[in-house]
């Protein structure tokens, strides 16, 4: 599915994650995944992944046997083993045989059936493939690390372990243990078998082994087995003997001038391989992620070599965890994973690194390419790093650096400049943002201006004030602007970082003149060309603004929820008519495209508020994330979203392309490729990024109704936890553990899936855990022995249902008193001595040593003693709280106290007796309790215990920054006066919170608190519903502002007039003053829908209502008179009327309302609205005596149910707008024509008049063709009727002739008749016909290429053309094939003559069509044979068919 990608990196501290089979397919455990790699000796590509374990893969194995190299078996943390069919990326089957998690994993090279695994738990299983068996032993109580099966015996396997002891057991004798070797002292990390069976002799010295070096005896025959530990040694082992052959320790190698200090052992993994054919060397890693090859027959120094000392940078940086090796093409590969997330590949004979493969340890959270140096890719990563890939690499198609100084957390944002080849701004997740050259080895520039939270985008563009000012005295060209998760955007100088960055809010805010609280923001674009910046807030509205004083041009309130990612079309090579589009993805799934090209060139005086798109782009079904427009084409976009898949769509059309479908969960970023215009690359929370092509994705558009692609792991989210919660210290029911090589059970494989929940951690480190001593599998054991007999009640004797014995503060000398006799009756002697005499007996201090019992009977010096003996007693034993006793005992308070606050040991009764030691030790001991309580997360009461200290203010910002706001605004109002600042950040800050929780009833009363009335009114109108918009309108105007509340009660009566409650959008707009014009707009459109309902395939809603005066009227007066009627009496508009009433300055305020510009996929409902809004312009041009205007507005009215084929409905209109067929019905009371003297006006008025007759002239047709014309409908309600006649005329021909001529025409026929547009419909159909052809052409030469052809797709070509056309075999081109005719030069060339005709039509004929002069014309002919028709009119329609109509069959008999 896609060419290249970086794949997830492989996970760490594993002893076999990686394994290579015989055919060179290399498999890593990455993450919860397998991915799958093809190697060879020249290059590596990611063939796919094996999906499928809900934990971290901690092993991997191939099988090594002919005929099953395809097989493979890995291993995860819940304790599943799943086996594998690599070819076609299956699982073949499950087993959950363990209950921990599985350490260690190997398919044993000698059965093909056998898999071993071990646990954690100490518990290895035998897996039996072929017959899905398992058996369980127990050899150790310890923690496995590693296990490696013997390739020379079936039955013998290694098993390293945590505490450094290796065992070798027979799986064939229920695990007996055949040898323990013991020489390690520390974690077991690897374990190799030698390839060679017997016991060759290897040189050694006494001192590193026990004996000497042997050879075989003959009696047995073992092989040499190779252990690696975290002690730095590698040892070789006699399997034969069991015993320690060699002992190798790891050459402390200098790096960057410095010696490896050798008693750093933290950051060492020690890995042992045993390459096949090479029984007498031993590759090993080393401290710092160099590889030795070890020469096991020679002696000191020369036993040793590094692999890649040829050139610099061959080798790993980190550490290396796991080795593999393979014979491909009479080459011997070693492939190394690492620390450093490369993935390498070693020839073994030259020790050179062929190749290197970089892996990601993190989210792709940011992908760009720069738009300076070519195919150069940078990648910003979750694992704190930043990947640059030069993808035009001819040498190295991986050819990647990394850069992480400096950078900590991360790496959420990248943004190249513009201009400056090389230089990379970056953005982290702990608000970090600076600046790399990365064609320089120097550190990043780093902003002294840090966001609080996440920095989610960078963007360079034009200096604003007070930046900008001094642009030309060598100020740069360029800033860097960047928004972070607090909602905060700021502008960066570039030259000079260390300096600060300036929030453009403060500019916004004096430009604008803003008063109320702006909201966050969330992504910002610059336009191409720098004029203007779109800026998304959290709110889903986007403002434009204008460069540099930041004027508000535009604010678009399409959205309604958070704003995502914002993009401008590319002014590079497109025409100018797309350099004004605007992308914007939101957390809905709908991405709405906005054209802003008239905006920018002509700003408006003021802010412009657009609600509607210009296109919009449904399929995704999850929120959009990312977005990016081709270089290469005009107007096409590709899209990432949380519904795992890229979408790449047509914007002018609306219409899905391509969807890619490679990436496992959500996708985070997406750019297209700068040099080919069929690929995009990809990055998302799989940890890849991927490379792919437009042109072969097998589907178009995102699956239907797919959402998250964990949401069913979310939902159990806890299942680990509770899983590890069930676990009890007994065995159950099943047989009790034995030591030592007892069989546990002999099971099935269970079937079920357990889920569990996805960390979605951003780092793969260690899944090895601490384990219980073995002494607690001891009890497990016993206690499980004691639950099986149950033959007998147990009572329990009461006495052990006394309550516990307190813990005694004397334990060492109450101790004393439990000697035996003879020494308890000697320290009576010593007593006496001591207190009967002035010199104690020799040796004898009270309260100290052996005699620190008896300074409880002595004076207080020796009480003292005995006093500090038994702290340092409870000091060993943690027993703090006791300590503090003895000291308060002691009088010493102020030490009692201090010990207390430094081990957290402080309590409500210390802090009541600590005023006794002074008012300073008592709030120094305060203070320390309130630490200890916010420790303990006791919030409330450490804020208690401040106002104690009258620490007021302290205890306001405890309480805030836990987010305990409702208590710290009563505090505030309790303690402090009415117009405290900090009261009023509290609710603002309160009121974010429940914001973004979606509490927005509450988060509003926040902000009225706050006197933010503007804030409340936007935060209740986020919840989108009829409801809410009703009540944040009605808020808005109590609160005095005016625009805000006619915008929300705007967008309130438009949702209820789509729901036809006609009367309360109308009682909505009347408590709003300054929206007459909008409620003449709803009059109208609800007078169209009652007298269109007979016709209007649209179900009304539960809640619809209308007014009595929309009811059907029976005067029979004309629409414009029943309009103006009802104006005059409902809204007292009339054309006496003054002011702002008058009908001209209520047209004026009608044009400056956005005309809705049509797109596909309109619903009938919003047509109506749209049709509505032109017939009030209509009127009120009527009623103000404007025939220009009305006769433009008119042609648009009707044209919308032309437009999108409702054709009875735009038949019924046309009836009730003009009932005699006159559009003439418009006209004012003093003439009899509308006086129309421009161009357009004219031209609209003939498009009209001919759309009217020409509904006339079928209702004519339809009525003669009598009882046979009503049993065929010539056409649906929602298309155009024309296709009967130019296809099946004469079909009906024989019928219609058979009527008796009576009757004449009473309407104007002549203006369907007109040459100009027949001249420009005809080019408009022989371009059609052109590209059919050439479409034909296209399939025909895919068909000889042996391209796939989807079925009914044939006849698609040169057939349906003719089909389409009319056409006659004896027509155009007959006698010829189509191969011989035309050719691809031809038809173009037909094409480009084709569209210069059609671009020397007069504007007028284009801009107002007319119907199909040629169907009018047979229409026209075949009406003539019943009723009356002019010659000269036949005539006419004659000649215009000859020309313009002949090659269509049914005007064959007619011009023959």
């Amino acid at each position: 599915m896609h060419q290249r990608s970086l794949p997830a990196s492989p996970n760490w501290y594993c002893s076999r994650c990686s394994d290579i089979s015989s055919s060179g397919l290399l498999g890593v455990g990455a993450k919860n995944n397998v991915f799958l790699i093809d190697v060879s000796a020249s290059s590596c590509r990611v063939r796919g992944e094996l999906v499928g374990h809900k934990d971290f893969v901690s092993g991997f194995s191939f099988c090594h046997h002919p005929g099953q190299s395809h097989l493979c078996v890995s291993s995860s943390t819940d304790g599943s083993v799943c086996f594998w069919d690599s070819d076609n990326r299956s699982l073949i089957r499950e087993d959950k045989a363990h209950q921990t998690s599985v350490t260690a994993l190997h398919w044993s090279p000698v059965d093909k059936n056998l898999v071993v695994s071990g646990d954690e738990k100490g518990i290895v299983v035998c897996h039996w493939f072929n017959t899905g068996d398992i058996a369980s032993f127990f050899p150790e109580p310890r923690t496995i690390f590693c296990l490696s099966c013997s390739p020379h015996t079936w039955s013998s396997v290694a098993v390293g372990y945590k505490d450094g002891m290796i065992v070798l057991i027979d799986v064939s004798k229920k695990g007996e243990v055949t040898h323990r070797l013991r020489g390690h002292d520390d974690e077991i990390h690897s374990l190799a078998w030698s390839p060679v069976i017997g016991e060759e002799a290897l040189y050694s010295r006494p001192e590193d082994s026990e004996g000497i070096t042997w050879g075989p005896t003959g009696e047995e025959k073992g092989c040499y087995l190779a252990s690696g530990s975290k002690d730095q040694t590698v040892r070789i082992w006699s399997s034969a003997k069991g015993k320690g052959v060699t002992t190798l320790k790891l050459p402390f190698i200098k790096k960057r001038g410095s010696a490896v200090d050798p008693g750093v052992k933290e950051r060492l993994w020690l890995h042992v391989h045993w390459p096949k054919g090479r029984p007498t060397q031993l590759v090993s890693s080393c401290f710092s992620g160099e590889l030795v090859m070890w020469d096991l027959t020679r002696a000191g120094k020369q036993r040793w070599t590094l692999l890649g000392t040829s050139s610099e940078g061959q080798n790993h940086n980190r550490i290396v965890f796991n080795m593999s090796s393979v014979c491909l093409q009479d080459r011997e590969l070693l492939i190394s994973t690492s620390m450093d997330r490369e993935i390498k590949c070693w020839d073994l004979s030259s020790l050179d690194c062929l190749w290197t493969l970089p892996t990601l340890g993190g989210f792709v959270y940011a992908l760009t390419f720069s738009p300076v140096g070519v195919g150069c890719l940078a990648l910003g990563v979750g694992d704190n790093m930043i990947r640059v890939w030069n993808t035009l690499s001819t040498q190295n198609q991986y050819d990647t650096r990394s850069f992480w100084q400096g950078i900590k957390s991360k790496v959420t944002a990248l943004a190249w400049h513009p201009k400056r080849e090389g230089s990379l701004a970056f953005g982290t997740d702990d608000g970090k943002v600076g600046i790399y050259d990365v064609f320089s080895n120097k550190p990043p520039q780093i902003s002294s201006s840090y966001h609080r939270k996440t920095v989610y985008t960078l963007a360079w563009g034009p200096p604003v004030p007070p930046m900008s000012f001094g642009v030309a005295e060598g100020k740069p060209s360029y800033s860097l602007y960047t928004c972070a998760g607090e909602g905060v955007i700021l502008q960066h100088d570039p030259s000079k970082l260390s300096g600060e960055a300036s929030d453009i809010d403060r500019l916004i805010r004096d430009t604008n003149n803003i008063k109320h609280k702006l909201s966050p923001h969330t992504d910002l674009s610059w336009k191409p060309d720098g004029k203007v910046v779109a800026i998304g807030n959290e709110d889903g509205c986007i403002d434009v603004y204008e460069a540099p004083s930041l004027k508000l041009l535009c604010s678009i309130q399409q959205h309604h929820k958070i704003i995502n990612t914002l993009r401008w079309h590319p002014d590079l090579s497109s025409p100018p008519e797309l350099h004004g589009l605007l992308a914007s993805g939101s957390s809905n799934a709908i991405v709405f495209i906005h054209d802003l090209r008239s905006i920018i060139e002509n700003p408006p005086e003021s802010p412009v508020v657009i609600t509607e798109p210009y296109r919009r782009l449904s399929g995704h079904t999850a929120k959009i994330t990312s977005m990016a427009w081709s270089p290469h084409h005009e107007a096409r976009l590709v899209t990432v979203s949380y519904d795992g898949t890229a979408q790449v769509w047509d914007v002018l059309q609306e219409e899905a392309l391509s969807n890619y479908r490679g990436h496992i969960g959500y996708l985070l970023s997406v750019d297209w490729s700068p040099t080919d215009p069929d690929v995009v690359w990809t990055g998302g929370k799989d940890f890849t990024a991927q490379e792919w092509n437009v042109s072969k994705q097998e589907f178009t558009k995102p699956p239907k109704g797919k959402k998250l692609i964990d949401l069913k792991e979310k939902t159990k989210s806890n299942s680990k936890q509770k899983k590890k919660n069930k676990k009890t210290s007994g065995a159950g029911g099943a047989a009790a553990l034995e030591m030592n090589g007892a069989l546990i059970t002999s099971q099935r494989p269970s079937t079920g899936q357990q889920l569990s929940g996805d960390d979605e951690e951003d780092e793969i480190s260690s899944t090895s855990s601490s384990l219980p001593p073995a002494e607690m599998f001891e009890t497990q054991r016993k206690t499980s022995t004691a639950a099986k007999s149950k033959d007998k009640p147990v009572f329990l004797d009461s006495n052990l249902q006394k309550k516990k014995k307190p813990r005694s503060m004397l334990p060492v000398s109450t101790s004393m008193d439990h000697r035996p006799k003879e020494e308890l009756l000697q320290d009576c002697i010593t007593l006496a001595s001591v207190r009967h005499s002035d010199v104690p007996p020799a040796g004898c201090i009270p309260g100290q040593g052996e005699h620190i019992h008896l300074g409880l009977f002595c004076d207080r010096q020796s009480l003292y003693r005995m006093f500090e003996a038994e702290e340092e007693s409870h000091i060993e034993a943690g027993h703090y709280d006791s300590v503090v006793y003895l000291r308060l005992w002691s009088g010493d308070l102020e030490g009692a106290l201090q010990l207390a606050m430094e081990k957290g040991e402080l309590n409500d009764h210390l802090i009541s007796i600590a005023p006794m030691a002074g008012f300073t030790v008592w709030s120094r001991t305060v203070e320390a309790f309130v630490k200890q309580l916010c420790l303990q997360e006791q919030y409330l009461k450490a804020a208690s215990h401040l106002l104690s200290l009258h620490k007021l203010y302290e205890a306001i910002d405890l309480l805030r920054s836990h987010k305990l706001y409702r208590e710290a605004i009563a505090l505030v109002k309790a303690r402090l006066p009415a117009d405290e600042p900090v009261l009023k950040e509290l609710y603002t800050c309160w009121a974010s919170v429940l914001e973004k929780d979606g509490h927005f009833s509450a988060a509003a009363k926040c902000y009225l608190a706050a006197g933010a009335s503007f804030d409340a009114a936007k935060v209740i109108a986020r919840k989108n519903d009829i409801s809410s918009l009703r009540t944040a309108a009605h808020l808005a105007r109590i609160s005095g502002e005016v625009a805000l509340a006619q915008s929300l009660a705007l967008r309130c009566a438009k949702d209820l007039a789509a729901d036809q409650d006609w009367v309360s959008a109308q009682e909505v707009l009347a408590s709003h003053n300054g929206l007459m014009i909008h409620r003449l707009h709803l009059c109208v459109a609800e007078l169209l829908t009652v007298l269109l309902s007979d016709f209007l395939a649209v179900s009304p809603a539960p809640c619809a209502s209308t007014h009595p005066w929309a009811s059907p009227d029976e005067h029979h007066l004309s629409f414009q008179d029943r309009v103006k009627d009802v104006w005059e009496e409902q809204f007292g508009v009339s054309q006496t009327s003054a002011g702002s009433q008058h009908p001209e300055a209520l047209l004026q305020e009608l044009k400056s309302v956005e005309s809705p510009t049509p797109t596909a996929n309109v619903p009938l409902k919003q047509v109506l609205l749209y049709s509505s809004l032109h017939l009030t312009r209509v009127v009120l041009s009527w009623l103000s005596d404007d025939d220009d205007t009305l006769m433009k507005e008119l042609w648009q009215a009707v044209a919308w149910f032309r437009d999108f084929g409702h054709f009875y409905v735009s038949t019924e209109l046309c009836r009730l707008l003009f009932p005699q067929g006159d559009i003439n019905v418009f006209c004012s009371k003093q003439s009899n024509s509308l006086r129309l003297t421009g161009e357009e006006s004219k031209a609209a008025a003939g498009s009209l008049q001919a759309s009217v007759s020409y509904h006339l002239l079928y209702k004519l047709w339809w009525s003669s063709s009598s009882s046979s014309t009503q049993n065929s409908s010539p056409c649906s309600a929602d298309s155009s009727p024309g296709g009967e006649l130019t296809n099946g005329v004469s079909e009906s021909e024989e019928r219609v002739s058979s009527t008796r001529r009576s009757g004449e025409l009473d309407f104007d026929v002549s203006v369907l008749l007109s040459e100009p547009h027949a001249v420009c419909q005809a080019a408009q159909r022989s371009m059609r016909e052109v590209q059919e052809r050439l479409s034909a052409m296209v399939l025909r030469h895919n068909r000889a290429q042996g391209a796939q052809i989807q079925p009914g797709e044939e006849g698609t070509g040169a057939s349906k053309e003719s089909a389409d056309t009319g056409e006659t075999p004896g027509s155009k081109g007959a006698g010829k094939r189509p191969e011989e005719q035309e050719s691809l030069l031809s038809l173009s060339s037909e094409m480009s003559e084709l569209q210069k005709q059609l671009a020397d039509s007069p504007n007028t004929v284009k801009t107002y069509p007319r119907p199909e002069v040629v169907e009018c014309c047979l229409l026209l002919l075949h009406i003539s044979r019943s009723l009356s028709v002019s010659e000269s009119l036949q005539q006419e329609a004659k000649d215009l068919l000859c020309r313009h109509g002949a090659h269509l069959k049914a005007s064959q008999r007619f011009i023959s």
